[in-house]
């Protein structure tokens, strides 16, 4: 497990957005594109986001921290972490509530962000792009992209519930997918993250994220949803994505609207995440 844990970024001689330079200019027209009748998440909110925000609330490019990050999974970090605002779910738990559903963060040009990225070569091992949800911000990753030189891993750290038309885009410049994978139906999903058909959705992008390219596959254990939804997301990954790696997560508090919600306004107890990890352990899994 472990030596699958460190390969992670190994064999990674070139990221891919440097492999496939030549189709940015192409790529940004396809982002364009969906961005005037915007449907770059699964919400398909069909919105000319030039004109107003969608239903992500997100204003492009709108970037609320960008810095090296130790926190994130070992073989990661140092992460350069670049933080948007605005996210595709309305999750009542969600820890990073004040730049997700809130505005928050500023405009840096993509030619300038691409400067400080091609200045961090040798500081950090990835470029970490992050939220809220980067979904939304595709574009603008994009054009800092173009003029980036930077071999450094592109790392999508995002929720998964992308449109099949960012997947394709997502291809081409992404090395690892850091997914969240959070719910084992839609009811859960929908009355906690406030998204609907959440299972066919992120069922497919894992899917798909794992035949383009590495994956560390995250799942937060919540209070009272270990049957509903740890076992039957951890048995899934066993069955469809088993070489990917698993970190199940123990950091849960409530926070932001959690104390509206019997079930979840309280921290999971050593039971229900010793349930969740030995599960994951049972099934196999390169568990962290």
């Amino acid at each position: 497990m472990l030596e699958r844990y460190f390969a992670i970024l190994e064999g990674i001689e070139k990221s891919k957005y440097l492999l496939n330079k030549d189709k940015l200019e192409e790529l940004i027209e396809k982002a364009e594109e969906i961005y005037t009748n915007c449907h770059f998440c699964e919400h398909r909110c069909g919105i000319d986001r030039r004109e107003k925000l969608g239903r992500c609330g997100a204003k492009l490019g709108s970037i609320a921290s960008h810095f090296f990050h130790y926190g994130e999974e070992d073989v990661l970090v140092p992460s350069y972490t670049i933080f948007f605002s605005g996210c595709t779910f309305g999750c009542v738990y969600c820890q990073n509530y004040d730049i997700s559903q809130y505005q928050a963060g500023i405009y840096i040009e993509p030619e300038r962000m691409a400067w400080i990225i091609d200045g961090i070569v040798g500081r950090a091992r990835n470029v970490n792009w992050v939220g809220g949800d980067p979904t939304p911000h595709l574009l603008y990753i994009l054009k800092v992209l173009e003029k980036c030189s930077a071999n450094l891993p592109q790392i999508w750290n995002s929720n998964m519930y992308c449109s099949v038309e960012t997947m394709d885009i997502l291809k081409h410049i992404i090395d690892v997918y850091l997914t969240d994978f959070k719910y084992g139906n839609d009811r859960c999903a929908e009355k906690l993250s406030k998204v609907k058909n959440y299972w066919e959705i992120i069922t497919r992008n894992h899917e798909i994220a794992y035949r383009q390219g590495e994956m560390i596959i995250r799942h937060l254990v919540l209070p009272n949803h270990v049957e509903c939804c740890s076992l039957p997301v951890l048995e899934w990954i066993a069955e469809n994505t088993p070489d990917a790696v698993v970190n199940v997560m123990d950091q849960y508090y409530p926070t932001y609207k959690a104390f509206e919600y019997e079930e979840i306004n309280r921290r999971i107890s050593s039971e229900e995440y010793k349930k969740a990890y030995e599960y994951a352990k049972k099934l196999g899994l390169n568990v962290l």
